[in-house]
């Protein structure tokens, strides 16, 4: 059993339960006799990098307790692509703090740097442990059911969409449309939470633009027709990474970040929300509004899921769990049950099968128009968020 220190760091974008994994490795880790010390990677693999670490087991147990239920990312982010010439900085800092277990929260770029960190210190011959626990609001990781932070981040954008269709259908006659941005670069799993709070067909949402599926500006604009037509008014909600056919965003933005991603709505472009917008305003002549929530499912604590929030700390101890039997080069996966009421526990995933790559939603999840989720998605996801409140209509409501 290697005998040394630990460090968790925190990457990415944050979710209103990132910390529960933090502090279920934390806990874990301090019950770990081979581990001497936990330290903590200030602002992740940059912070570490420049020597900016931290002494987690310093801190009170009252405050490691009370980083369950507290948002974003306690130790700070980074969004930093590893270079390969500062593989070498990363393995004389991991040597100088005798660091033997390495383990960090995060998605697909963030399971990319443990595997390439753990690869290039077995090269060099150096003993390292790294395990991945998983997390992101958009729920695009391979091998696990779900991904810690989406569940309360789906409720976020239901009820928001929800709530604000209620107020469009009653507004009617002064904005004819509404549209809701999700997050979610590359796969549609938060649009198509919008749908979950949906209880008749015409409560908002209406349509769905799902990265999922090409956007098509002709089909997207008879949609809107017809749903006009029939409710009186109309409730979008899309993808932030809706394409064209072209593999052109719709957003029009150019601006990438250090992973090569494009930074939808950033300067250089205008937002999915404003472009829709646009075209809906040009075609009919209709006034409307949009919503862009942006980071705000990701650190919306109030609405955490406690769900979410236990499988978040089952995840950081079972990767604790898992570097205590030497397994090394992995993810930590949450494995939902077959039939009956909803169960969940923890498996594992090889990070060369995550890291950089992205899981959309599977076709049976969307309908065959492509402009709306199926029965089975909702059967998939309602486990998770939990119920949602039955508002009051009037006789007038449709």
């Amino acid at each position: 059993m290697l005998k040394g220190n630990a460090i968790i760091g925190q990457s990415g974008g944050p979710t209103s339960v990132i910390n529960s994994s933090l502090a279920g490795i934390i806990e874990a880790a301090e019950q770990f006799d081979s581990i001497d010390r936990v330290l903590g990677m200030h602002f992740a693999i940059e912070g570490f990098m420049q020597g900016d670490i931290l002494e987690l087991g310093s801190e009170s147990d009252e405050t490691i307790s009370r980083l369950k239920y507290t948002p974003s990312s306690a130790l700070g982010s980074c969004r930093h692509k590893v270079a390969d010439k500062e593989l070498p900085v990363i393995l004389d800092m991991l040597k100088k703090h005798n660091i033997r277990y390495f383990f960090l929260i995060g998605g697909n770029d963030t399971m990319d740097t443990i595997h390439r960190v753990q690869a290039y210190s077995k090269q060099q011959d150096y003993e390292l442990i790294g395990v991945g626990v998983p997390k992101t609001v958009d729920n695009d990781l391979y091998g696990t059911d779900h991904t810690p932070g989406f569940p309360s981040a789906a409720k976020y954008i239901a009820l928001s969409v929800m709530q604000a269709g209620i107020l469009a259908r009653d507004m009617q006659k002064v904005d004819r449309f509404v549209i809701f941005q999700a997050i979610g670069r590359d796969a549609g799993w938060l649009t198509a939470a919008a749908a979950a709070g949906k209880q008749a067909e015409a409560d908002a949402p209406h349509i769905l633009c799902l990265p999922e599926r090409h956007f098509d500006r002709d089909k997207f604009i008879a949609d809107v027709k017809r749903c006009y037509d029939e409710y009186g008014w109309v409730s979008i909600a899309a993808g932030e990474g809706i394409t064209y056919a072209d593999g052109s965003p719709v957003s029009a933005s150019k601006v990438t970040d250090k992973f090569r991603n494009v930074e939808f709505g950033a300067m250089g472009g205008t937002s999915v929300a404003m472009a829709l917008h646009r075209m809906i305003s040009d075609e009919f002549g209709f006034r409307g509004e949009f919503q862009i929530t942006e980071s705000l499912p990701m650190s919306a604590a109030d609405r955490a899921v406690e769900l979410d929030i236990d499988e978040a700390y089952m995840c950081g101890w079972s990767a604790v769990e898992l570097a205590k039997e030497g397994r090394t080069g992995v993810m930590v996966t949450l494995e939902r049950q077959p039939g009956g009421a909803y169960k969940c526990g923890t498996g594992t995933i090889a990070l060369t099968e995550v890291a950089a790559k992205a899981k959309p939603m599977p076709d049976k999840f969307i309908n065959s128009e492509g402009n709306f989720i199926t029965q089975a998605y909702l059967d998939y996801l309602l486990p998770l968020i939990g119920e949602l409140p039955s508002y009051a209509k009037l006789s007038c409501n449709r």
